[in-house]
């Protein structure tokens, strides 16, 4: 499923062949929460901007409109209308993040919904249950992301939790696809590397859920408070241990820079919300570096926000125009800074790719990431 088609160092080259279409990677997952791209992208807009992945959130969508109403329309695909790979996280980080009364146990959690208040349970079973109803691409394994700075003791129980959790993940992922009404047989399971910023940990675990011949295998629980110098220490920690045969997966991040920095550490696939999130605040990623369209110099300012981008927005309309749509508070301004965003994001992976099969990456990594991280 994943050829890996050349390797600069540590940065890697490759095709993932799924069900629903290759992806080239390194790739970027654009993120649609609820079946949607926040800003009023739709994943017909996706197939403008470069996209090649969908992704989507187990947990929003089990609480709304619900998985038992996504499957009887049909899946994710046809409820979304993308009919390249989907994504479908466990739900996992959510419980943990977004429940502020949960109770985790080994069968699972329990907590009360963000909307509202209402009991719910989730363990494994559930979370390969509802992500097989959406019928998406790939799917999650069940896990605990703890924070980080969390102590020792704990973290290495939730470990240890999270790899039964995975066992019980494969075992029920595997039963459901081979039910008769299972809407996609051959959906994929990835598994998900824990340990916080312990690299003992770090290392033992991926080692352990190596050894159950998983479809790719993530690194979770990164770019959740520690410093990025700590999560790079990680990721170089941690690679070496990871299949070479497998699809790599860092979940939540990240900055331009951040990804550019992982993928010369041997990562292949990334998502994060940050291109659409900033987007709507007036965050505009360049290979300039960062601009803040609400600085009161772009108010005459009838340049597109990045010379030489063919994004939809940049071909059409300028930095004037797309400010006064965010200081007025229309929709239309954060459409148009979200599609430049995420755009410049797939265009980055592209370009990354190219440079892979020049040969040329590491002359590339060297002459940007310190402009992409930039505030101009």
């Amino acid at each position: 499923m994943f050829k890996l088609i050349k390797q600069e160092n540590n940065a890697r080259r490759g095709e993932f062949t799924t069900p629903h279409g290759t992806i080239q990677t390194p790739a970027f997952m654009n993120v649609a929460t609820c079946g949607a791209i926040k800003g009023a992208v739709s994943a017909l807009d996706l197939k403008d901007i470069k996209c090649q992945v969908q992704l989507c959130n187990t947990y929003h969508l089990h609480l709304r409109p619900g998985d038992d109403k996504v499957r009887e329309l049909g899946g994710l695909h046809r409820f979304t209308r993308w009919n390249g790979p989907i994504l479908t996280d466990s739900g996992g980080f959510q419980v943990f993040s977004l429940a502020k009364l949960r109770n985790i146990k080994e069968e699972g959690v329990y907590f009360n919904s963000h909307i509202d208040g209402r009991k719910i349970f989730m363990g494994p079973e559930e979370s390969m249950r509802i992500q097989s109803n959406l019928g998406s691409t790939i799917a999650m394994a069940f896990d605990e992301c703890v924070e980080n700075p969390s102590p020792l003791e704990y973290t290495k129980q939730s470990v240890q939790r999270t790899t039964r959790w995975l066992k019980r993940c494969v075992a029920e992922m595997d039963r459901l696809n081979k039910l008769e009404d299972t809407l996609n047989k051959e959906q994929m399971l990835f598994g998900i590397n824990q340990g916080g910023t312990y690299k003992d940990l770090r290392i033992d675990h991926m080692k352990e859920i190596a050894g159950l011949d998983l479809d790719g295998y993530a690194i979770g629980g990164l770019a959740v408070g520690e410093p990025t110098e700590v999560m790079y220490e990680i990721i170089e920690t941690v690679e070496p241990y990871a299949p070479k045969d497998k699809i790599r997966y860092l979940m939540g991040v990240g900055t331009p820079a951040n990804i550019l920095e992982s993928v010369a550490r041997g990562i292949d696939l990334f998502d994060c919300v940050m291109p659409s999130r900033n987007a709507r605040h007036g965050q505009a990623f360049t290979w300039e570096g960062i601009r803040n369209l609400n600085n009161a110099k772009y108010e005459l300012d009838d340049r597109p926000i990045d010379e030489g981008c063919q994004c939809p927005t940049c071909r059409n309309f300028s930095r004037a125009y797309v400010r006064h749509l965010l200081k007025s508070g229309e929709m239309l301004g954060m459409r148009l800074a979200v599609l430049h965003n995420l755009y410049f994001y797939n265009n980055l992976m592209e370009v990354i790719r190219n440079e892979l099969d020049k040969g040329t990456f590491t002359q590339f990594y060297n002459s940007c990431v310190k402009t992409l991280a930039t505030r101009i």
